[in-house]
């Protein structure tokens, strides 16, 4: 886990194996047996042009409300919507937090803007896939993510407006 959340995240771990006695491979694949497994990765494309950054953006939100019910590979769009966060503590709203495409198959694609780069925009793809047959829940990550960033670049025209094929770094 990449910036600061990673700090917490190794001490967690540390404080899991230190109760536990046990190795991460051993955890895991006992939770994964008991609840299935959530395939997760993140992929950061750095250094977008600013405009093109908006254009995707601006693309994708004008779509959103069609994708509903979308036949996507060999699944269905869910729904389709602009993400907002509403503060419980204090009710201020952050608004236009990312692009949320839910699949009929459980998974998803979440993208939005990062204010984190040095130059130009970053562009985050955030992609989940459940499994919960345990004869997939220790296959590669990429591998059981791939129909989901294929049907992410198709739905979103990704490639053709931002110019990118591949992203900087994948988490």
């Amino acid at each position: 886990m990449r910036e600061k959340d990673g700090l917490w995240a190794v001490l967690l771990w540390l404080n899991i194996l230190a109760v536990r006695k046990q190795s991460v491979a051993e955890i895991l694949n006992e939770h994964w047996q008991a609840y299935g497994r959530d395939y997760y990765s993140r992929y950061d494309f750095e250094a977008v042009p600013t405009e093109k950054a908006a254009q995707f953006v601006d693309t994708l939100k004008s779509k959103l409300n069609d994708l509903k019910g979308a036949p996507i590979g060999n699944t269905f769009i869910e729904g389709a919507m602009n993400f907002s966060y509403k503060d419980p503590v204090d009710g201020s709203e952050s608004l236009s937090q990312g692009c949320v495409i839910n699949f009929e198959n459980g998974a998803r694609a979440v993208t939005r803007l990062s204010g984190t780069g040095t130059e130009g925009a970053t562009i985050r793809l955030y992609l989940e896939q459940y499994a919960d047959n345990l004869s997939d829940v220790k296959r590669d990550v990429q591998q059981v993510l791939q129909p989901i960033v294929e049907a992410f670049y198709q739905l979103t025209d990704f490639n053709q407006i931002t110019g990118r094929n591949a992203p900087d770094v994948i988490t």
